[in-house]
């Protein structure tokens, strides 16, 4: 689609519609004038795509047109004064039913805007009138939350919205509640025709076989605190941000309170602007952070889960996944939020510590939403467990310890391959480690001029022979901890032993003279 079908605009305010938005209500209103009256039909549109701005121009143009009312769900209380807001701009005069609510006048609208939990006790307690709502618009549809109140509107239209029509729950899909989707434009689309900003990706390959999943079907907090709240990992999560966003307006995402805290000091040691946020912060402390975040050029916000939606600071330059998740909708509501387009912003930057692009492909790849609507099961069934994700890694040497062996063109073993080659012509696997020893003392040995240097050198590969170690024992199916333990001794003491034997052997292989006394 190019730019002259989506009819870009220089400026656009709420009440402004782009032709795809305005093509998403002709399609919606169709179904509206064709569908029964009581049919259930789901919407698809990207973060930041404006499905706010959507269904207000709807809830406008239907209550124009049909003597009905409009009910307006949300589940959480800043979306219901967001939609409320979005709704007053459209001149859809609306009440808002919260726990505080005054319900005396509700026969003077013909809009409501509600939080889920709310709704549902003022309907148990059948003080909301809800006999007349012929339009039902439900944001953010793939939590499950919403089901239990459709027994409430059997001779009404459902219409849910959501970025990824996947719900929070496998075992109830959303194409057991919804008729049918309408997927709107793709993320791809969007960026090529500048309603979104491009994302340039750094994934880090992540160990991540500790981490656990929960009943929900997502790895467990108390798993994830236990890995992303040790020292390597906040040294891993400093020297990412340093690298790729230093300066930069960043949004940290974390699983789990503890680790956020330890991430807020951490980055504060290093003389960092940072707040954290979570969701046990009052409202006032909420507003202070949050108006802190986007007044400062240069701040970094730690996080948990709680500004994964109804939140937008299109000043964010980079999006942080400090964590793993097998939940599609949260990798993308994490990234979007920093999708929103600014007048000087065209990009910006994600950095992913938990595998989530290795498990799920890029943001904003070409997903087939229609057949994640009506086979959820095999999507997920289809995702790339950690193991083989992990399996597929190539080891990289970190950059500083890469300095050190500068004049080595190639610092990399393949121990599975090297594996493969020894079990195919039979050999012992032992021959695997002898091997690995051997490159380990070349590099060594090509990157100093006596042997107390080339052991030196030796003492800093400690973290390159765990890797390996790790790697031969998932060849051999052996992995103990005393066998692990045993093995990264005995290697380091092969490798000592066999510079001292063979250094000047070697040396002079390499270098064409043997070594200066």
């Amino acid at each position: 689609m190019n730019r002259d079908n989506l009819e870009l605009q220089d400026k656009k305010t709420d009440k402004e519609l782009y032709s795809y938005q305005k093509g998403a209500i002709d399609q919606i209103f169709e179904k509206f004038e064709t569908a029964p009256d009581d049919y259930h039909l789901l919407y698809q549109l990207p973060t930041g795509g404006g499905k706010t701005v959507i269904f207000s121009e709807m809830v406008r143009q239907y209550l124009k047109t049909h003597k009905r009312k409009v009910l307006v769900m949300t589940h959480r209380i800043e979306l219901c004064k967001q939609t409320s807001v979005m709704l007053t701009s459209f001149g859809v005069t609306n009440k808002v039913v919260d726990s505080k609510a005054n319900l005396d006048d509700q026969e003077d609208y013909s809009c409501y805007v509600a939080m889920v939990e709310t709704l549902n006790n003022r309907l148990n307690d059948g003080i909301l009138d809800i006999s007349d709502v012929g339009l039902v618009i439900i944001d953010e549809a793939h939590y499950n939350s919403f089901t239990k109140l459709f027994k409430f509107f059997e001779n009404s239209f459902i219409l849910g919205v959501t970025a990824t029509p996947l719900s929070s729950n496998k075992d109830l899909p959303m194409k057991d509640n919804y008729s049918e989707l309408i997927a709107g434009e793709t993320i791809e689309s969007l960026i090529e025709n500048e309603f979104l900003a491009h994302a340039d990706v750094f994934q880090y390959d992540m160990g991540l076989t500790s981490l656990e999943i929960g009943s929900n079907g997502d790895y467990t907090v108390k798993s994830s605190e236990d890995l992303y709240s040790s020292p390597a990992m906040l040294d891993k999560l400093l020297e990412a941000y340093k690298k790729h966003s230093d300066g930069k307006k960043t949004l940290i995402f974390n699983n789990g309170i503890n680790t956020s805290i330890m991430v807020y000091h951490t980055f504060r040691e290093a003389g960092l602007p940072i707040m954290h946020l979570d969701n046990t912060a009052t409202k006032k402390q909420r507003k202070q952070i949050l108006k802190w975040f986007k007044d400062t050029p240069d701040a970094i916000l730690s996080s948990v889960s709680i500004l994964t939606t109804g939140f937008d600071e299109p000043t964010i330059d980079t999006i942080i996944l400090n964590r793993a998740t097998k939940s599609l909708t949260l990798y993308y509501q994490m990234i979007g939020r920093g999708s929103r387009i600014l007048n000087n912003k065209s990009k910006f930057t994600v950095i992913d510590l938990g595998n989530n692009n290795h498990r799920f492909g890029p943001w904003g790849a070409d997903l087939d939403w229609q057949t994640i609507f009506r086979s959820p099961n095999y999507f997920m069934d289809r995702l790339v467990d950690d193991e083989t994700i992990e399996g597929q890694f190539k080891h990289e040497m970190p950059e500083e310890l890469r300095k050190e062996f500068s004049k080595s063109d190639e610092v990399y073993f393949d121990i599975k391959q090297v594996y493969k080659d020894a079990t195919f012509k039979g050999e012992s696997s032992k021959v695997v480690l002898e091997r690995s020893i051997e490159q380990h003392a070349k590099i060594c040995i090509e990157n100093s001029e006596d042997l107390y240097d080339a052991l030196a050198l030796a003492k800093l590969l400690g973290g390159d022979i765990d890797v390996r170690i790790d790697v031969y024992a998932k060849c051999i199916s052996k992995s103990t901890y005393n066998f692990l333990s045993w093995l990264r001794d005995d290697y380091r003491k092969k490798l000592n032993s066999y510079l001292r034997v063979n250094f000047d052997e070697v040396f002079e292989q390499i270098h064409g003279h043997p070594p200066e006394d």
